[in-house]
């Protein structure tokens, strides 16, 4: 397997270099500049320089094999003012693209939210394609959803995989899989409920009991709510054992499975198997887990659904440990470690067919 040598920018909370540490790639920098994120770099990777602006990053730390950069979405999320290219942090893509070719970077990783496509009409992302050919990549993307490689949340994201040169097949090799491009794709598989099973503590592998046949919501909780249940009255009174099965009380239910109420901008609730797409800061507060009370997601649950380890954002932070708040935020501000992961070891594929 070939050792690239590559650089994280935007680096957060260290995704990528979790994702790849099993490839025996080597990160010859991050950059970031949020002080909490930093922290994190600085204490879990205290070997690895963090050059902070990335717009900075000098010419002579390349060439190196790969550039990584989530870069900050707001400007094309729909759920912000849509500023686009026309913000200063939408631009960045665009100073991504400019740095990819100032290091002479091999390969390229760049990753957004969907928003991004239609942002004024498809023109920015339109834009974006340019800039990167431009700096001299053929480049692929795909929406790629965390929740279909391994983790409990549904976290759709653009991820653009570019190659230096005239050549689209590196980049399209990484991205697309023949399989999926035949049109014939075989019909899904039986629902499975481990997925949720990070959620909480409790008996079995993945965190519950394996043999759970009774999927019941609870109908009062024991503490305060944010907002108001009588709402999701209807929701919350189910049973999924078989279609059109009576709900039965619930001191005949001896196992309850774990489930995620949302609410949303207008205070709609749903009651989902899975975690929605986690967001940084006070959004957060719209995730709550549900099994014999209904209470927010803890830092550490957010950590599962990222696939991150246990506590990685449990640093030293001012003098003791980080509170909740910066975790949250950078936790959600992440990329999705088992998506990373998949893409790290596709280009390790191509790379080594290439040099066969």
């Amino acid at each position: 397997m070939a050792m690239l040598r590559y650089l994280s920018v935007c680096s957060g909370v260290g995704t990528d270099h979790i994702a790849w540490e099993g490839l025996g790639w080597e990160c010859v920098g991050f950059s970031e500049i949020e002080p909490f994120p930093s922290a994190i770099l600085a204490h879990r990777y205290p070997g690895v320089r963090n050059y902070g602006d990335f717009t900075t990053i000098p010419a002579d730390i390349g060439p190196i094999d790969l550039l990584v950069g989530g870069t900050p979405c707001q400007s094309f999320s729909v759920a912000g003012q849509r500023a686009g290219l026309d913000d200063p942090r939408g631009n960045l893509t665009l100073e991504f693209a400019r740095l990819a070719r100032r290091v002479r970077a091999r390969w390229i990783v760049w990753e957004n939210v969907p928003g991004v496509l239609s942002s004024d009409g498809g023109r920015d992302f339109a834009a974006i394609l340019t800039a990167f050919r431009e700096c001299g990549y053929s480049v692929c993307y795909r929406v790629l959803d965390a929740q279909h490689y391994g983790v409990p949340q549904r976290r759709r994201r653009v991820f653009l995989v570019g190659h230096l040169g005239d050549d689209w097949r590196p980049s399209a090799a990484v991205l697309l899989e023949r399989p999926s491009m035949r049109g014939n794709s075989a019909k899904g598989g039986t629902k499975g409920q481990e997925v949720a099973g990070t959620l909480v503590g409790g008996s079995g592998s993945r965190g519950w009991s394996s043999d759970l046949a009774t999927f019941i919501l609870v109908e009062a909780v024991m503490q305060p709510l944010p907002f108001d249940l009588a709402q999701i009255t209807n929701k919350l009174n189910y049973s999924q054992a078989r279609p059109g099965d009576p709900v039965p009380p619930l001191n005949t239910v001896s196992q309850m499975h774990v489930a995620v109420l949302h609410q949303n901008k207008t205070n709609n609730v749903s009651v989902l198997d899975y975690s929605p797409s986690l967001r940084s800061g006070a959004s957060h507060n719209s995730h709550f887990a549900l099994s014999t009370v209904v209470r927010r997601l803890t830092p550490k649950e957010c950590e599962r659904l990222q696939g991150l380890p246990d506590d990685w954002t449990l640093v030293p932070y001012r003098g003791k440990p980080a509170a909740d708040a910066p975790r949250y935020k950078a936790i959600g501000n992440g990329m999705a470690m088992p998506v990373l992961r998949w893409i790290g070891q596709r280009i390790a594929m191509v790379e080594g067919e290439r040099n066969r």
